[in-house]
């Protein structure tokens, strides 16, 4: 699925990958700013830019804490990733279009470090938990552009949590309610979502465009997202 927060759309696809995702022909144009996980088929594309999901990796430097309770540098990590989210967040809000470039100079900073101290720390060490940070480690260090997109570009968001509450409803369908079991109704359960999923942050009610839908008169936009 993909959504910009004011249209979304969700399909199906027996595999997951890039043959999944080329279904659905959007990343393929994509000509903005993609957030996402990290998961590796979307590095295949190339859009204006990719900014990787943060509240994913202060979920996993949460869980680095954990693993590592004397190592300090999640916790630095995490408190550079917050700071410059408090700052991004209000620029935007007071209309600005950056950042204090002080603070974001001393904050990439802290970040950066963290990083390559944890991979010194964990990347010679041979247990399973060790190689697990080092990794998390690499991956910050070597795609520190793309988690600090959001406090360079006031236009991208901090995390994927857009998209992360929309297909929060079809985990339920498939986990609770029956699940869903052969593929043309899942496509058409997509059909559905997408529709509503659109409408709602467009004012539309719910019953209203339901209504309308089956009377043949499906609600519409008025305009089609450019990015």
């Amino acid at each position: 699925m993909a959504t910009t927060g004011k249209y979304t759309l969700v399909w199906v696809h027996p595999t997951r990958g890039r043959a999944g995702i080329d279904v659905g022909q959007i990343m393929g144009s994509m000509a903005g700013i993609v957030v996402h996980d990290a998961w590796a088929p979307y590095d295949t594309y190339t859009p204006a830019g990719h900014q990787l999901c943060c509240a994913h990796l202060l979920r996993e430097l949460t869980a680095a804490a954990e693993l590592a309770p004397e190592a300090v540098w999640p916790a630095q990590a995490s408190d550079a990733l917050l700071t410059l989210k408090t700052a991004a967040d209000t620029a935007r809000a007071a209309g600005r279009t950056e950042i204090d470039p002080s603070l974001l100079a001393e904050q990439t900073g802290l970040f950066r470090q963290a990083a390559l101290v944890a991979v010194k720390d964990h990347q010679a060490q041979p247990s399973k938990t060790a190689r697990k940070l080092a990794a998390l480690a690499r991956r910050m260090r070597g795609r520190i552009d793309d988690y600090l997109r959001f406090a360079v570009d006031l236009r991208s968001p901090f995390d994927n949590n857009a998209a992360e509450q929309q297909i929060r409803m079809v985990k339920i369908r498939q986990k609770v309610s029956g699940s869903l079991r052969i593929l043309d109704g899942a496509q058409q359960f997509a059909l559905i979502r997408s529709y509503l999923a659109t409408a709602t942050p467009h004012g539309g009610n719910i019953i209203s465009a339901l209504t309308e839908l089956a009377a043949g008169r499906p609600w519409l936009p008025t305009a089609v997202a450019t990015t």
